[in-house]
């Protein structure tokens, strides 16, 4: 089992496109995969045609009093599950601070299914914060999507300081970054792409473009290989997939 966050600080950035697309991706494949919807707003599972609840809220599994596959729910998709959001979720920082060994809270829950999946996708709320950190400590990699602007490439900056800072926690985690939202038509946004990467070559090649064939998401509630496939944007998530595998 692999774990896989789509995070970033910075909100607006395309953290749960990637996830449910990629997620997608991976199950057509063949490989059996779970979204997990830590975002109390929900979009990943809106996106998936769930009600967002959980039975006993996220409180539940964080302390533990149901198992994580109770929570699971089936979606419209083959070998593709969801652990939906909840609205409960935006006092998960405070339900972790009152828990013994909080940072390994989240770890604890996916491994009650580990045996059930190869790939678990975790939709995670834009911040810094005590979820993140159990985050860190949960998932293999962190799947970064970056705008190439301004304030992404500063909050890109302030994930990479933060790793360096803190080799303990993040252990063997890998950041893979990627740029997202990209309009090749913008000068600058092909500037910001070339200096980020200088600065971190280490950055996947592959990048999502600015794209209302994205934006449609929300109209039809669904990936976009399901409803666009063969689309530029269905083929960039496919190529990106196709990188991320390698890099693990």
């Amino acid at each position: 089992m692999k774990v896989l966050a789509t995070y970033n600080i910075k909100g607006g950035v395309g953290k749960t496109a990637t996830a449910v697309n990629l997620a997608h991706v991976a199950a057509a494949e063949g490989n059996r995969v779970l979204v997990w919807d830590l975002d109390p707003q929900g979009a990943a599972t809106f996106y998936f045609r769930v009600k967002p609840k959980v039975k006993g809220g996220g409180k539940a599994i964080v302390r533990g009093s149901i198992e994580l596959g109770d929570a699971i729910k089936a979606t419209d998709f083959d070998n593709l599950d969801l652990v939906p959001a909840d609205f409960s979720y935006r006092h998960l920082d405070l339900w972790l601070d009152d828990a013994k060994k909080p940072l390994a809270r989240i770890r604890r829950a996916l491994q009650q299914v580990s045996h059930e999946y190869d790939y678990i996708f975790l939709d995670c709320p834009p911040s810094i914060s005590l979820t993140s950190e159990s985050v860190f400590r949960a998932a293999d990699a962190l799947l970064v999507p970056t705008i190439p602007t301004t304030l992404s490439l500063r909050t890109y900056e302030q994930l990479d300081r933060f790793v360096e800072e803190n080799p303990d926690m993040v252990r063997e985690l890998k950041i893979l970054g990627f740029f997202s939202m990209v309009d090749r038509h913008k000068r600058l946004h092909r500037r910001f792409m070339t200096e980020l990467r200088t600065a971190h070559p280490e950055m996947l090649e592959g990048t999502i473009p600015n794209s209302t064939d994205i934006e449609r998401m929300g109209v039809h509630r669904e990936p976009i290989g399901s409803y666009g496939k063969g689309s530029r944007a269905a083929r960039s998530y496919e190529s990106l997939w196709s990188e991320i595998q390698t890099r693990l």
